[in-house]
């Protein structure tokens, strides 16, 4: 038997008539559960979690939250790193019950709900051998990357995850349910695609799917920290020769005490390149070839792998549970002081854990107007991303102000512009994740949730 809600201002037994999913309190079996996200650092309590099932579920929750004046988050796979998908003291909206997804493979389309997870996503689409560009931590929820652009191995050769967003199924503030595509309510469809959950709930995701897989040639280099800045300077000239078929990330971290990784090498600094082809394996053999042939590798272990498997490769340095604070920024070069600033940060690492990321983009991503989609950042070949994590909580300043201190100094070299899902902080930098596209997102705000419901974002506000 549940608890009786503690908080009498509030209406819980109507909410709990109008869903067909579960309604939950505090001290309610589940509550705690259902309000865990990835970040061990959010630690809010939301008044009422309403467990949808369905769109008619989300429908009543939005009217109930908007006919009560609450304070809403959304959560689909609760792995934003600024915890947006859990409140204090209002309603949070837990699409993480909706997981459907249904390939058609003839037609090379997906339909997905707002709970799956990346790993669900990839999972049901190469049992036809398909795929769409997603993220490279496969517990990531698909809602919330879209929402934000979404980038990852295929992105260089078929865009963004966004980009691949066919239309959308949307409860808006009003608590209609709206199809978005370019043909039907097309300034929602370009808002949802890259303006993050500004704009309302979305219950249903179809994308494109292209050919990929089962097996891709993909793998890791491992270089000694010490050869990082000769390894970066040819590494430079490779991506900028690049077919978009090929991804080519770096990452600088302590070397995980992996089975290929010789032992004497567990714990020190390295410089790790993962590599990736889009495409036929000898082709792939081809390209990568040069990526090999720079500096002497202690590891190379790039080969044939599935698809599947190498989208779940990070995943263990990617736990759920640790404090995590990230930092971000687009480069639009490779620059001799970014190197510098790699290399010099690397040796400071604030934990065992911590990494400085450098995923490489451009190709089809940059091959869009900056105006197509409400994601902006059509200029960035390459993003940063500090990528702090540990365990106790005393270590909180350390890890945050290496993060701080280093995006500072990479200052100079970016284009001010950032990547919303990476944005640490609750709100406020909505001018950098926006851009140029702000204004626009701002009109088609203030068409469908011009009292700023979905506000737990980096917001985008309505001028009234």
């Amino acid at each position: 038997m549940a608890t009786q809600d503690t908080n009498t201002t509030l209406p819980v037994t109507e909410l709990r008539a109008s869903i067909r999913g579960t309604v939950l309190t505090p001290g309610d079996p589940g509550y705690d559960e259902a309000r865990t996200v990835w970040n061990a650092m959010i630690d809010r309590r939301p008044a009422m979690i309403a467990r949808c099932t369905d769109t008619a579920d989300v429908r009543a929750a939005v009217n109930f939250a908007r006919e009560h004046r609450l304070l809403v988050s959304v959560k689909g796979g609760g792995h934003n790193i600024a915890g947006n998908a859990v409140c204090d003291g209002g309603l949070m909206i837990d699409l993480s019950p909706m997981k459907s997804v249904d390939v058609d493979p003839a037609a090379k389309i997906a339909r997905v709900e707002p709970g799956c997870t990346l790993a669900e996503f990839d999972q049901a689409a190469q049992q036809f051998g398909l795929a769409t560009p997603v993220g490279y931590n496969s517990t990531t929820g698909i809602a919330g990357l879209t929402l934000g652009g979404g980038f990852g191995w295929l992105s260089r050769a078929y865009g963004l995850t966004c980009d691949n967003l066919r239309a959308a199924e949307v409860v808006t503030a009003d608590g209609e349910l709206r199809h978005a595509s370019e043909d039907e309510n097309a300034d929602l469809f370009w808002a949802v695609r890259g303006g993050s959950g500004n704009f309302g709930v979305v219950t249903s995701f179809e994308f494109d799917l292209h050919p990929v897989g089962p097996e891709v040639l993909s793998g890791l280099l491992i270089h000694p920290l010490a050869d990082a800045p000769e390894v970066f300077r040819q590494y430079r000239e490779f991506a900028a020769r690049a077919p978009d078929e090929v991804t080519a990330w770096c990452v600088l971290r302590h070397a995980p005490p992996l089975p290929f990784v010789p032992e004497e090498w567990h714990g020190e600094r390295v410089l790790i390149i993962a590599a990736f082809y889009a495409g036929d394996m000898a082709a792939g053999e081809k390209a990568l070839q040069p990526l090999r042939e720079i500096g002497n590798p202690i590891v190379d272990v790039i080969g044939p792998h599935p698809y599947a498997g190498w989208q779940q490769a990070f995943d263990p340095l990617l736990p759920a549970g640790a404090r995590n604070y990230w930092k971000s920024h687009n480069f639009v070069e490779f620059t001799d002081g970014m190197i510098e600033n790699f290399v010099a940060y690397a040796g400071k690492l604030p934990s065992p854990q911590s990494e400085i990321a450098i995923a490489q983009l451009g190709g089809a991503i940059n091959r869009r107007p900056t105006d197509a989609t409400a994601y902006p950042h059509r200029d960035a070949e390459f993003l940063m991303n500090l990528h702090t994590q540990w365990e106790d909580p005393a270590q909180d300043d350390k890890c945050i102000t290496w993060a701080r201190d280093m995006y500072d100094s990479m200052t100079p070299h970016a284009t001010g512009g950032v990547y919303v899902n990476f944005v640490p902080e609750a709100v406020g930098q909505e001018r950098a994740a926006y851009r140029e596209n702000y204004d626009r997102l701002v009109q088609v705000k203030e068409r469908y949730d011009p009292e700023n419901l979905f506000r737990l974002n980096q917001n985008v506000l309505p001028t009234a």
